[in-house]
Protein backbone atom coordinates (compact mmCIF):
# COMPACT_ATOMS: atom_id res chain seq x y z
CA UNK A 1 0.00 0.00 0.00
CA UNK A 2 1.44 3.42 -0.63
CA UNK A 3 0.40 5.52 2.30
CA UNK A 4 2.47 8.74 0.57
CA UNK A 5 -0.58 9.00 -1.74
CA UNK A 6 -3.83 7.28 0.04
CA UNK A 7 -6.14 8.95 -2.40
CA UNK A 8 -5.33 5.83 -4.33
CA UNK A 9 -6.41 3.29 -1.93
CA UNK A 10 -9.75 2.30 -1.37
CA UNK A 11 -11.32 0.21 0.80
CA UNK A 12 -15.30 -1.18 -0.23
CA UNK A 13 -17.23 -3.10 2.52
CA UNK A 14 -19.62 -5.47 1.52
CA UNK A 15 -22.34 -5.46 3.56
CA UNK A 16 -21.61 -8.61 5.57
CA UNK A 17 -17.86 -6.69 6.16
CA UNK A 18 -18.53 -3.14 7.33
CA UNK A 19 -17.81 -3.42 10.93
CA UNK A 20 -14.36 -5.41 9.93
CA UNK A 21 -13.58 -2.99 7.42
CA UNK A 22 -14.60 -0.19 9.33
CA UNK A 23 -11.76 -1.56 12.02
CA UNK A 24 -9.17 -1.62 9.12
CA UNK A 25 -9.90 1.94 7.29
CA UNK A 26 -9.29 3.53 10.65
CA UNK A 27 -6.18 2.09 11.15
CA UNK A 28 -5.17 3.00 7.71
CA UNK A 29 -5.95 6.92 8.40
CA UNK A 30 -3.94 6.98 11.70
CA UNK A 31 -0.99 5.08 9.47
CA UNK A 32 -1.64 8.21 6.85
CA UNK A 33 -1.32 10.68 9.27
CA UNK A 34 1.50 9.57 11.65
CA UNK A 35 3.58 9.24 8.13
CA UNK A 36 1.74 12.47 6.71
CA UNK A 37 3.47 13.88 9.71
CA UNK A 38 7.17 12.78 9.54
CA UNK A 39 7.24 13.52 6.19
CA UNK A 40 5.88 17.34 6.72
CA UNK A 41 8.76 17.01 9.74
CA UNK A 42 11.59 16.07 7.23
CA UNK A 43 10.59 18.56 4.72
CA UNK A 44 10.51 21.02 6.88
CA UNK A 45 14.40 19.79 8.72
CA UNK A 46 15.43 19.68 5.36
CA UNK A 47 14.34 22.94 3.47
CA UNK A 48 14.85 24.81 6.44
CA UNK A 49 11.30 25.78 6.78
CA UNK A 50 8.43 26.21 9.09
CA UNK A 51 5.84 23.19 8.90
CA UNK A 52 3.00 25.37 7.97
CA UNK A 53 4.72 26.64 5.50
CA UNK A 54 5.17 22.90 4.24
CA UNK A 55 2.00 21.90 4.96
CA UNK A 56 0.42 24.97 2.90
CA UNK A 57 2.76 23.41 -0.27
CA UNK A 58 1.36 20.13 0.24
CA UNK A 59 -2.27 21.41 0.30
CA UNK A 60 -1.46 23.33 -2.80
CA UNK A 61 -0.25 20.35 -4.62
CA UNK A 62 -3.04 18.76 -4.05
CA UNK A 63 -5.39 21.27 -4.85
CA UNK A 64 -3.73 21.93 -8.04
CA UNK A 65 -4.64 17.84 -9.24
CA UNK A 66 -7.39 17.80 -12.02
CA UNK A 67 -9.04 15.48 -9.69
CA UNK A 68 -9.55 17.62 -7.15
CA UNK A 69 -13.05 19.41 -7.22
CA UNK A 70 -13.40 20.65 -3.61
CA UNK A 71 -11.36 23.65 -2.87
CA UNK A 72 -13.02 24.70 0.60
CA UNK A 73 -10.47 22.73 2.86
CA UNK A 74 -8.30 25.08 4.92
CA UNK A 75 -4.87 25.58 3.42
CA UNK A 76 -2.98 25.35 6.87
CA UNK A 77 -4.62 21.81 8.64
CA UNK A 78 -3.97 18.30 7.94
CA UNK A 79 -6.38 17.30 5.28
CA UNK A 80 -7.35 13.72 6.99
CA UNK A 81 -7.08 10.84 4.02
CA UNK A 82 -10.71 8.98 3.45
CA UNK A 83 -10.01 5.02 2.30
CA UNK A 84 -14.10 3.89 2.68
CA UNK A 85 -15.57 3.56 -0.82
CA UNK A 86 -19.03 4.77 -0.89
CA UNK A 87 -21.36 2.12 -2.35
CA UNK A 88 -25.12 1.46 -2.74
CA UNK A 89 -26.07 -2.46 -2.17
CA UNK A 90 -29.48 -3.48 -3.38
CA UNK A 91 -31.38 -6.91 -2.58
CA UNK A 92 -34.04 -7.79 -4.81
CA UNK A 93 -37.40 -9.61 -3.91
CA UNK A 94 -35.30 -12.89 -6.00
CA UNK A 95 -32.28 -13.10 -4.08
CA UNK A 96 -30.05 -11.13 -6.43
CA UNK A 97 -27.70 -8.29 -5.40
CA UNK A 98 -26.58 -5.40 -7.00
CA UNK A 99 -23.16 -2.92 -5.82
CA UNK A 100 -23.59 0.66 -6.99
CA UNK A 101 -20.05 2.70 -6.60
CA UNK A 102 -20.85 5.47 -5.20
CA UNK A 103 -17.50 7.66 -6.17
CA UNK A 104 -14.74 7.68 -8.95
CA UNK A 105 -12.38 4.80 -8.35
CA UNK A 106 -10.29 4.58 -11.39
CA UNK A 107 -6.52 3.62 -11.76
CA UNK A 108 -7.14 2.71 -7.78
CA UNK A 109 -6.21 0.19 -5.76
CA UNK A 110 -9.11 -1.44 -4.23
CA UNK A 111 -9.72 -3.40 -1.41
CA UNK A 112 -12.87 -5.26 -1.38
CA UNK A 113 -13.41 -6.89 2.22
CA UNK A 114 -16.45 -9.61 2.71
CA UNK A 115 -16.93 -11.92 5.53
CA UNK A 116 -18.65 -14.58 4.24
CA UNK A 117 -19.33 -16.40 7.56
CA UNK A 118 -21.06 -13.26 9.26
CA UNK A 119 -24.67 -15.16 9.71
CA UNK A 120 -26.07 -12.01 12.10
CA UNK A 121 -29.08 -9.84 10.78
CA UNK A 122 -27.91 -7.52 8.07
CA UNK A 123 -29.41 -4.05 6.46
CA UNK A 124 -29.14 -3.80 3.00
CA UNK A 125 -29.12 -0.30 1.21
CA UNK A 126 -32.10 -0.64 -0.74
CA UNK A 127 -34.45 -1.85 2.53
CA UNK A 128 -33.50 0.91 5.07
CA UNK A 129 -34.91 -0.69 8.60
CA UNK A 130 -34.77 -3.78 7.38
CA UNK A 131 -32.87 -6.89 8.03
CA UNK A 132 -31.48 -10.09 6.59
CA UNK A 133 -29.60 -13.17 7.22
CA UNK A 134 -27.49 -14.08 4.51
CA UNK A 135 -26.06 -17.71 3.52
CA UNK A 136 -22.33 -17.90 2.21
CA UNK A 137 -23.25 -17.96 -1.08
CA UNK A 138 -25.56 -15.08 -0.50
CA UNK A 139 -22.23 -13.50 0.76
CA UNK A 140 -20.18 -15.03 -2.19
CA UNK A 141 -22.12 -13.43 -4.60
CA UNK A 142 -22.33 -10.17 -3.05
CA UNK A 143 -18.61 -10.28 -3.44
CA UNK A 144 -18.61 -10.96 -7.08
CA UNK A 145 -21.25 -8.29 -7.91
CA UNK A 146 -19.03 -5.98 -6.21
CA UNK A 147 -15.73 -6.88 -7.91
CA UNK A 148 -17.21 -6.49 -11.34
CA UNK A 149 -18.84 -3.46 -10.27
CA UNK A 150 -15.33 -2.11 -9.09
CA UNK A 151 -13.67 -3.53 -12.22
CA UNK A 152 -16.32 -2.18 -14.52
CA UNK A 153 -15.81 1.80 -12.55
CA UNK A 154 -11.95 1.48 -13.61
CA UNK A 155 -10.37 0.21 -10.45
CA UNK A 156 -6.97 -0.59 -11.37
CA UNK A 157 -6.22 -3.68 -9.29
CA UNK A 158 -8.83 -5.59 -6.83
CA UNK A 159 -7.95 -7.31 -4.09
CA UNK A 160 -10.75 -9.44 -2.14
CA UNK A 161 -10.02 -9.65 1.49
CA UNK A 162 -11.64 -12.85 3.14
CA UNK A 163 -11.03 -13.20 6.78
CA UNK A 164 -12.63 -16.49 5.50
CA UNK A 165 -11.64 -18.88 2.93
CA UNK A 166 -15.31 -19.86 1.31
CA UNK A 167 -15.15 -23.74 0.51
CA UNK A 168 -11.65 -24.15 2.26
CA UNK A 169 -12.44 -27.66 3.68
CA UNK A 170 -13.51 -29.07 0.47
CA UNK A 171 -10.00 -28.78 -0.61
CA UNK A 172 -10.00 -33.09 -1.32
CA UNK A 173 -11.66 -35.51 -3.37
CA UNK A 174 -13.63 -38.31 -1.66
CA UNK A 175 -15.48 -40.26 -4.38
CA UNK A 176 -16.64 -38.26 -7.19
CA UNK A 177 -17.35 -34.77 -5.23
CA UNK A 178 -15.72 -31.41 -5.95
CA UNK A 179 -12.43 -29.76 -4.99
CA UNK A 180 -15.17 -26.41 -4.50
CA UNK A 181 -11.86 -24.95 -2.52
CA UNK A 182 -10.05 -24.48 -5.91
CA UNK A 183 -13.03 -23.89 -7.64
CA UNK A 184 -13.80 -20.70 -5.70
CA UNK A 185 -10.54 -19.08 -6.21
CA UNK A 186 -10.44 -20.09 -9.75
CA UNK A 187 -13.83 -17.64 -9.79
CA UNK A 188 -12.69 -15.05 -8.14
CA UNK A 189 -9.42 -15.54 -10.17
CA UNK A 190 -11.23 -14.87 -13.45
CA UNK A 191 -13.76 -12.48 -12.13
CA UNK A 192 -10.85 -10.50 -12.32
CA UNK A 193 -9.26 -10.52 -8.27
CA UNK A 194 -5.69 -10.40 -8.48
CA UNK A 195 -4.73 -10.71 -4.85
CA UNK A 196 -6.75 -13.11 -2.33
CA UNK A 197 -5.68 -12.03 1.27
CA UNK A 198 -7.31 -14.30 4.11
CA UNK A 199 -6.56 -15.89 7.37
CA UNK A 200 -5.10 -19.48 7.91
CA UNK A 201 -6.33 -21.11 4.83
CA UNK A 202 -7.50 -24.59 5.68
CA UNK A 203 -5.16 -26.08 3.25
CA UNK A 204 -1.69 -24.72 1.45
CA UNK A 205 -2.32 -26.74 -1.55
CA UNK A 206 -5.32 -24.12 -2.50
CA UNK A 207 -2.29 -21.60 -3.67
CA UNK A 208 -1.30 -24.47 -6.27
CA UNK A 209 -5.08 -24.04 -8.64
CA UNK A 210 -4.20 -20.26 -9.49
CA UNK A 211 -2.46 -19.16 -12.68
CA UNK A 212 -1.71 -15.25 -11.91
CA UNK A 213 -3.97 -14.45 -8.65
CA UNK A 214 -1.67 -14.21 -5.72
CA UNK A 215 -3.03 -15.93 -2.79
CA UNK A 216 -1.84 -14.18 0.72
CA UNK A 217 -2.01 -16.27 3.97
CA UNK A 218 -2.11 -14.71 6.65
CA UNK A 219 -1.79 -16.28 10.51
CA UNK A 220 -3.45 -15.46 14.05
CA UNK A 221 -0.39 -16.70 15.50
CA UNK A 222 1.30 -13.81 16.96
CA UNK A 223 -1.94 -12.80 18.43
CA UNK A 224 -2.97 -15.92 20.04
CA UNK A 225 0.23 -15.99 21.35
CA UNK A 226 0.01 -12.48 22.73
CA UNK A 227 -3.75 -13.70 24.87
CA UNK A 228 -1.66 -16.62 25.89
CA UNK A 229 1.11 -15.07 27.73
CA UNK A 230 -1.82 -13.50 29.91
CA UNK A 231 -3.37 -16.71 30.47
CA UNK A 232 0.02 -19.31 31.63
CA UNK A 233 3.40 -18.97 32.23
CA UNK A 234 4.82 -19.88 29.01
CA UNK A 235 8.19 -21.30 30.33
CA UNK A 236 5.96 -23.50 33.05
CA UNK A 237 7.02 -27.09 32.40
CA UNK A 238 4.13 -28.47 32.78
CA UNK A 239 2.61 -26.77 29.92
CA UNK A 240 2.37 -28.73 26.83
CA UNK A 241 1.04 -28.51 23.84
CA UNK A 242 -1.90 -31.47 21.80
CA UNK A 243 -3.16 -31.41 18.47
CA UNK A 244 -6.31 -32.06 17.82
CA UNK A 245 -6.36 -33.96 15.55
CA UNK A 246 -4.16 -34.97 12.41
CA UNK A 247 -4.85 -32.17 10.46
CA UNK A 248 -3.43 -30.09 12.96
CA UNK A 249 -0.26 -31.73 14.09
CA UNK A 250 1.64 -28.90 11.83
CA UNK A 251 -0.06 -25.82 14.01
CA UNK A 252 0.80 -27.30 17.17
CA UNK A 253 3.98 -28.02 16.05
CA UNK A 254 4.96 -24.80 15.31
CA UNK A 255 3.41 -23.40 18.75
CA UNK A 256 5.53 -26.34 20.36
CA UNK A 257 8.65 -25.50 18.78
CA UNK A 258 8.01 -22.14 19.43
CA UNK A 259 7.93 -22.44 22.99
CA UNK A 260 9.89 -25.52 23.70
CA UNK A 261 7.14 -27.38 24.57
CA UNK A 262 6.54 -31.00 24.20
CA UNK A 263 4.07 -32.31 21.26
CA UNK A 264 0.83 -34.81 21.30
CA UNK A 265 -1.76 -35.61 19.18
CA UNK A 266 -5.23 -36.71 19.51
CA UNK A 267 -5.98 -39.40 17.25
CA UNK A 268 -9.76 -39.83 15.62
CA UNK A 269 -11.57 -42.82 13.69
CA UNK A 270 -14.32 -41.31 11.61
CA UNK A 271 -17.30 -43.19 10.15
CA UNK A 272 -17.16 -41.11 6.45
CA UNK A 273 -20.61 -42.26 6.08
CA UNK A 274 -21.78 -40.32 7.88
CA UNK A 275 -21.66 -36.27 8.30
CA UNK A 276 -21.15 -34.75 11.32
CA UNK A 277 -24.12 -32.24 12.63
CA UNK A 278 -23.37 -31.05 15.83
CA UNK A 279 -21.04 -31.61 18.48
CA UNK A 280 -23.53 -34.10 19.71
CA UNK A 281 -24.19 -35.93 16.14
CA UNK A 282 -20.67 -36.24 14.85
CA UNK A 283 -18.97 -39.17 12.60
CA UNK A 284 -16.37 -39.87 15.07
CA UNK A 285 -16.22 -43.42 16.00
CA UNK A 286 -13.00 -43.66 18.90
CA UNK A 287 -10.47 -41.28 20.44
CA UNK A 288 -6.42 -41.96 20.94
CA UNK A 289 -4.18 -39.74 22.64
CA UNK A 290 -0.29 -39.88 21.96
CA UNK A 291 0.99 -38.37 24.72
CA UNK A 292 1.30 -37.65 28.43
CA UNK A 293 -1.08 -34.84 29.77
CA UNK A 294 -1.94 -35.75 33.30
CA UNK A 295 -1.38 -32.83 35.95
CA UNK A 296 -0.47 -30.77 32.91
CA UNK A 297 -1.53 -27.59 31.09
CA UNK A 298 -2.61 -28.17 27.79
CA UNK A 299 -2.95 -25.95 24.80
CA UNK A 300 -4.17 -26.72 21.22
CA UNK A 301 -4.55 -25.02 18.09
CA UNK A 302 -6.62 -25.06 15.63
CA UNK A 303 -7.55 -23.49 12.69
CA UNK A 304 -11.45 -23.67 12.93
CA UNK A 305 -14.00 -23.99 15.10
CA UNK A 306 -17.28 -24.98 13.23
CA UNK A 307 -20.25 -27.57 15.22
CA UNK A 308 -17.20 -27.47 17.98
CA UNK A 309 -17.34 -31.45 17.89
CA UNK A 310 -13.59 -31.96 17.40
CA UNK A 311 -12.63 -29.62 20.34
CA UNK A 312 -15.38 -30.88 22.56
CA UNK A 313 -13.97 -34.59 22.15
CA UNK A 314 -10.59 -33.90 22.68
CA UNK A 315 -10.69 -31.73 25.45
CA UNK A 316 -13.00 -34.65 27.20
CA UNK A 317 -10.28 -37.08 26.14
CA UNK A 318 -7.41 -34.77 27.89
CA UNK A 319 -9.50 -34.79 30.76
CA UNK A 320 -10.61 -38.26 31.30
CA UNK A 321 -6.94 -38.38 31.10
CA UNK A 322 -6.24 -35.93 34.24
CA UNK A 323 -5.19 -32.72 31.93
CA UNK A 324 -5.09 -30.02 34.98
CA UNK A 325 -6.07 -26.85 32.72
CA UNK A 326 -6.79 -27.15 29.03
CA UNK A 327 -6.75 -23.87 26.62
CA UNK A 328 -7.54 -23.86 23.17
CA UNK A 329 -7.14 -21.80 20.59
CA UNK A 330 -8.94 -21.00 16.89
CA UNK A 331 -8.15 -18.59 13.95
CA UNK A 332 -11.80 -19.11 12.55
CA UNK A 333 -14.10 -19.07 15.48
CA UNK A 334 -17.27 -20.17 13.24
CA UNK A 335 -19.15 -21.45 16.19
CA UNK A 336 -21.92 -22.74 13.91
CA UNK A 337 -25.10 -24.08 15.01
CA UNK A 338 -25.61 -24.67 18.74
CA UNK A 339 -21.98 -24.31 19.37
CA UNK A 340 -21.89 -21.84 21.84
CA UNK A 341 -24.44 -23.48 23.56
CA UNK A 342 -22.10 -26.77 23.38
CA UNK A 343 -19.30 -24.99 24.71
CA UNK A 344 -21.32 -23.46 27.66
CA UNK A 345 -22.18 -26.77 28.83
CA UNK A 346 -18.64 -27.89 28.68
CA UNK A 347 -17.70 -25.06 30.89
CA UNK A 348 -19.84 -25.20 33.58
CA UNK A 349 -18.67 -29.11 33.07
CA UNK A 350 -15.01 -28.05 33.56
CA UNK A 351 -13.83 -29.47 30.59
CA UNK A 352 -11.56 -26.40 29.56
CA UNK A 353 -10.58 -23.38 30.98
CA UNK A 354 -11.02 -20.76 27.93
CA UNK A 355 -10.85 -21.09 23.99
CA UNK A 356 -9.14 -17.78 22.31
CA UNK A 357 -10.62 -16.22 19.50
CA UNK A 358 -9.84 -14.23 16.66
CA UNK A 359 -12.01 -11.28 15.11
CA UNK A 360 -11.69 -12.65 11.66
CA UNK A 361 -15.48 -14.00 11.86
CA UNK A 362 -18.21 -11.02 13.51
CA UNK A 363 -19.87 -11.94 16.55
CA UNK A 364 -22.06 -9.91 19.12
CA UNK A 365 -22.15 -10.26 22.76
CA UNK A 366 -23.83 -14.00 22.61
CA UNK A 367 -20.42 -14.65 22.34
CA UNK A 368 -18.33 -11.91 23.27
CA UNK A 369 -19.29 -11.87 26.67
CA UNK A 370 -18.86 -15.32 27.97
CA UNK A 371 -16.73 -16.01 30.42
CA UNK A 372 -14.51 -18.37 29.28
CA UNK A 373 -14.11 -16.56 25.70
CA UNK A 374 -10.73 -14.58 24.70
Amino acid sequence: MIYSIPDQIGILACPGARIFAGKITTELEHLSQRKFRRKVKLLSDKYGLEKEEILRRINLTIDLRPTTTNLKHPVDQFRKSSFTVPAHFTRFANGEFKTDILCTMRNMDIYIIQDVENHYPLTMDSHPGEEFILSINDHIFCLLVTIDAALQAGAKRVTAILPTYPYGRQHKKKGREGLTAARMGQILENSGVGRIITLDVHSKEIENCFTSLHLENLHGSYQILRVLSGLVDLKDPDLVMISPDTGSIDRNKFYATALGKSLGMIYKERDYSRTSVSAAENNIVSIHLLGEVRGKTVFMADDMLGTGGTLLKAMKTLKDRGAKRIIAAVSLPFFSGQAIQYFDAAFREGLFYRVIGTNSVYHDKTLLDKEWYL
